[in-house]
């Protein structure tokens, strides 16, 4: 959607695609469509899957920015493309057109925020860790810092591990509840769990985000999606936004 910020418009569309397990190359245990570079996968295999997911969604593969995610709260913000994943990092912001900011899951809440009207988005890893010490509340400082707004922000999260699958000890229950309000449940089985895309979504509510959609799957219960508590090793699904201006063509049945 165009918008503006500052004195003129902000050309592009903000588009957001979530991967699942199909369409790639990878062999078992990450059959077939791994993104991540980092679980043990054939490198070679990844860095197919990663130009299927560039052609698939329009962009150069230069054009994708990866993060070495480390269950931190640093969030950076990049102007272009980096030759290697952006070192110790959470979360990535960016004002600039045609970059998408790509994060990897298999368990964890990947949150994808935009403000089209500042043409300000980010993407953010936000594990029971790193939504427990404040990653949020950091991409959202971060999106600001470019001209964003928080009421006018856009959140997504994708698919996480829920909170009927996801049980833990009452004690580390009880501290990430203290940290991060509204993420403790109890499980299907009836044992204390934590269900940490409700306490983000609380936390994006309590910092002014009101637009906030949620794909509820849960990583554990769909086998389409991987996830590293149903069976490690495995792969990573992507999540990915960026602002599109059509300045790259689109490779027509490309899988994604």
């Amino acid at each position: 959607m165009t918008g503006t910020r500052g004195a003129g418009p902000v050309p592009g569309r903000v588009r957001r695609v979530t991967t699942t397990r199909a369409g790639g190359v990878s062999a078992a245990p990450y059959d077939s469509f791994n993104l991540g570079d980092h679980v043990g996968d054939d490198r070679g295999a990844v860095a197919r899957n990663r130009a299927r997911l560039a052609a698939g969604i329009g962009l150069p593969a230069e054009r994708l920015v990866w993060m070495e995610q480390v269950h931190s709260r640093t969030v950076t913000v990049v102007d272009a493309p980096q030759p290697e994943p952006v070192e110790v990092t959470d979360g990535l912001v960016t004002a600039a057109a045609d970059l998408a900011l790509v994060v990897l899951t298999a368990d964890c809440v990947p949150i994808l925020l935009a403000d089209d009207q500042a043409g300000v988005i980010g993407a953010v890893h936000a594990g029971r860790i790193g939504a427990r010490i404040g990653i949020v509340d950091q991409a959202l400082e971060a999106m600001v810092s470019l001209g964003a707004a928080p009421q006018r922000i856009g959140a997504l999260l994708g698919p996480a591990v829920c909170g009927r699958c996801y049980e833990v000890p009452p004690a580390m229950q009880a501290d990430v509840e203290a940290h991060l309000p509204g993420s403790a449940v109890r499980t299907r089985a009836g044992t204390t769990g934590l269900d940490v895309r409700a306490g983000v979504a609380r936390a994006l509510t309590e910092a002014g985000v009101t637009d906030i959609d949620v794909d509820h799957r849960c990583t554990l219960e769909e086998r389409t999606l991987f996830s590293h508590r149903r069976g490690a090793p495995t792969g990573r699904i992507a999540s990915v936004i960026w602002r599109d201006t059509g300045a790259y063509d689109r490779e027509e049945g490309t899988d994604r």
